[in-house]
């Protein structure tokens, strides 16, 4: 019997884009911990590499729409959990991003009639809900650049990373980073250098096997809300 071997490389790039994202959302527990903002730049354009890995190897369109379905699913089971541990959010959690962002990339690795309208649909609501979307409409964008760089030579790896860096607001950071903030320059920095680095993981850490991130993954997300919403109340 013919079976494939696990990407060791790629469940090592989706545990440290969990383990980033949940460092970021420490600085919501209670303790004035501002620094954690600049690993917490690794979570987002990881997850989207990921993606992007994942849609470059998939050969069946179902396997696909599984995908898509279950981030459709988590994005609903999520919301709430969210809101309850996020003071005060000015947008949706970040499944919904993430599933515009397959739906784009799908498009254009697919090439087909359908994917390709599904794409533009994708495209459309990003661009009309930008405020409503978690890194707004370059979130959406992110798992394409990074799809389009995800085989070609280290410095390309630039694109994604201004993709990434205007997905965070880097206005904000650039205007944050003059008034002497300590957080705004590594924050630049790692924006810019997370594509890179998630590349070089994928390319050279084939070798290391953690255990591997199956669909039971997705109900990290919410979990890690409630969690981190009881350790705040319990220190309260």
């Amino acid at each position: 019997m013919h079976m494939t071997q696990r990407d060791g490389a790629l469940d090592l790039l989706k545990w440290l884009a969990l383990l980033s994202m949940v460092l970021d959302h420490l600085r919501y527990v209670g303790y004035s911990v501002d620094l954690l903002y600049v690993p917490g730049r690794l979570a987002f354009p990881w997850f989207c590499l990921a993606m992007a890995a994942n849609v470059s190897r998939a050969r069946a369109v179902t396997h696909q729409w599984r995908y898509l379905g279950w981030l459709l699913l988590f994005s609903a089971v999520s919301e709430i959990p969210y809101r309850l541990f996020i003071p005060d959010p000015d947008t949706l959690n970040v499944l919904p991003t993430l599933a515009l962002g397959l739906l784009v990339a799908r498009g254009w690795q697919l090439k087909t009639l359908q994917s390709r309208l599904l794409a533009g649909i994708a495209l459309s609501l990003a661009a009309l809900f930008t405020d409503h979307l978690m890194f707004g409409f370059f979130g959406v964008l992110l798992p394409l650049a990074m799809l389009l760089v995800i085989h070609r030579s280290w410095y390309f790896s630039l694109l994604p990373g201004l993709v990434c860096l205007a997905g965070n607001q880097w206005q904000v950071l650039y205007y944050a980073a003059k008034l002497g903030n300590s957080s705004a320059v590594p924050g630049i920095v790692a924006c810019l250098i997370a594509p890179l680095l998630g590349l070089f993981l994928l390319r050279h850490a084939r070798h290391i096997q953690p255990p591997p991130m199956r669909r039971w993954a997705y109900a990290l997300y919410p979990g890690h809300f409630l969690l981190l919403l009881a350790v705040r109340q319990t220190i309260a």
